[in-house]
């Protein structure tokens, strides 16, 4: 069965899922930055991923990126599968404004975490899930607790 990273599952609010990812909220509101987390145990790399995997990962992703880009309107969509602290693979997907407080550097380690206030994360994560419906996307939700549902089976 597979399991969020510990983690990842600290780190976030669950958003929904897609045929192949989850899809989360990073907790840091400094930036718009969502993270997609194939369900699939034990990968570390894209290249783990059979070919359909891949393909479904790439549709998802380019799906996320469309609707951060239109709810957004970010100057760049950010997207990166960086694993030097959680191994688990994960994409994440950061919209950068030229006015962000680290533009054009990195966001990793550059600001301590700015956390959402209540209302605001409401906001945030009905916006993205009522964007995201379709596609293939279903929300998981679950009495208003988003860590309800950290296991899932592909």
């Amino acid at each position: 069965m597979f399991e969020l990273d510990p983690v990842l599952s600290a780190d976030t609010h669950i958003i929904g899922q897609f045929e192949l990812c989850m899809v989360l909220l990073h907790k840091d509101a400094n930036y718009p930055w969502c993270i997609l987390v194939p369900k699939r145990r034990g990968l570390r790399e894209i290249h783990h991923l059979g070919e359909l995997d891949q393909q479904q990962l790439m549709r998802e992703s380019s799906h996320l990126s469309e609707v951060m880009t239109s709810l957004f309107a970010p100057n760049k969509m950010n997207i990166a599968a960086i694993g030097n602290i959680v191994s688990q693979l994960h994409l994440h997907h950061v919209a950068r404004f030229k006015d962000d407080p680290t533009w054009p550097k990195p966001i990793w380690g550059a600001l301590p975490p700015t956390d959402y206030s209540a209302a605001a994360l409401q906001k945030r994560i009905e916006r993205l899930r009522s964007s995201l419906e379709g596609e293939g996307f279903s929300a998981v939700v679950d009495g208003g607790d988003d860590r309800a549902d950290n296991n899932f089976t592909p």
